[in-house]
């Protein structure tokens, strides 16, 4: 990272982000409690040291997972996580989902694949007017169909491949996603908050994964530690 943090300088940062603010108490994760350092008005506080931990554990996964060219899919549909996500995805290069998770993703992947291609081939062809052929119900349908795919394919252009890694924000609401990757054997980063299972996923980041200034937070710090990851050729 460009600037070493001291130790009171990161705690005073992640509490200014957010990071270390959960959930109520009444919906913390048993397997959570170890990680959290206190309580304020029923939210649960999470220890910023514990959390600088996971932060830093997640970053040399990544890192080594990345380099050399490999390329991980970014997953965070709540309204929190999406702008962030996408804005990340987009500027790394990583494909990303930010509407629904499409079931079978990873599992099924080759079923995918040729959906995303399909995608690929009728926004091709309206780019190059090859619908003008077809009756106006035929286009309008034509133009419907793509509507409705780019909701859940356009994020998903650059998933040539199964990736290297999954990274995720919130663990509960993405547990589909994290479930096929570790059935492929594919590791899992997730920010994750005091109502999720630390055990769910293989390198979790212990944060406040519902505010958008956290999560920010977050993903500027990896964005900053794996920029200068070297990129692989097209």
């Amino acid at each position: 990272m460009a600037k070493i943090m001291t130790q009171e300088e990161m705690v005073k940062e992640m509490i200014r982000n957010g990071v270390v603010l959960g959930h109520k108490r009444s919906k913390t994760h048993p397997k959570m409690r170890q990680f959290i350092a206190g309580n304020k008005n029923e939210l649960e506080l999470l220890n910023p040291l514990t959390s600088w931990e996971t932060i830093e554990k997640a970053i040399e996964i990544l890192k080594e997972k990345l380099s050399g060219g490999g390329f991980m899919l970014v997953v965070g549909t709540q309204p929190a996580a999406k702008a962030t996500v996408k804005q990340f995805a987009d500027e790394m290069g990583y494909p990303f989902v930010v509407s629904r998770w499409l079931g079978g993703t990873l599992t099924n992947f080759s079923v995918i694949k040729g959906r995303i291609v399909h995608y690929e081939t009728l926004k091709e062809n309206q780019v190059k007017g090859a619908f003008a052929k077809y009756t106006k119900k035929e286009q309008l349908n034509f133009t419907k169909e793509i509507a409705k795919m780019s909701k859940t394919f356009e994020g998903l252009l650059k998933l040539k491949k199964l990736p290297e890694i999954l990274f995720v924000v919130d663990g509960e609401a993405h547990i589909t996603a994290i479930r096929e990757a570790r059935r492929l054997g594919i590791p899992v980063v997730a920010i994750i908050d005091t109502n999720d299972d630390p055990s769910s996923v293989d390198y979790p980041i212990i944060a406040n994964d519902h505010s958008r200034k956290s999560i920010e937070w977050i993903i500027g710090l990896i964005k900053e530690a794996i920029t200068i990851l070297p990129k692989k050729a097209e």
